[in-house]
């Protein structure tokens, strides 16, 4: 089990950090689902896809993956509302080619993504949530794949 961990705890390290390089060579993209209420649209797309970033970096450290884990944790809250935005308005579904469906399936897969990174946060989980986040992760990282092509 610890060596199925470490492989989830590097392809999402390198997965925020791939997608927060995005934000950089994207950024309208980005912008497209920040909800209407956050100012300063850019700014907040270049910060979190910093954040993104380094969060990734950090987590391929044991010295830094406990910070590195409750701070993607944080950010994975704290970008959900482009999520809801995305689902409720017709604007940044154009831009992005997906459907409401799509945008409605996109949502859960924000729990697996908080219960991993929660999981990658401590060395010793019970067996059970480390089943857990290992069956979540194969279906996630797959959904996230396909986003990404």
């Amino acid at each position: 089990m610890k060596f199925f961990k470490n492989i989830t705890i590097f392809t999402l390290g390198l997965l925020y950090i791939i997608i927060g390089i995005k934000h950089f060579t994207e950024t309208n993209f980005f912008i497209s689902i920040v909800p209407p209420f956050i100012s300063f649209k850019k700014e907040v797309v270049l910060v979190s896809g910093l954040l993104e970033i380094i969060l990734g970096l950090f987590l391929l450290f044991k010295k830094t993956r406990r910070v590195s884990a409750y701070g993607i944790i944080i950010l994975l809250i704290a970008v959900f509302p482009a999520n809801i935005y995305l689902f409720i308005s017709e604007t940044p579904r154009i831009t992005l080619g997906i459907s409401q469906e799509q945008a409605l399936i996109r949502m859960p897969f924000q729990i697996p993504l908080i219960l991993i990174a929660f999981w990658h946060s401590s060395e010793s989980h019970s067996k059970f949530f480390s089943l857990i986040c290992s069956v979540l992760f194969l279906p996630t990282i797959i959904y996230f794949l396909l986003l990404a092509t």
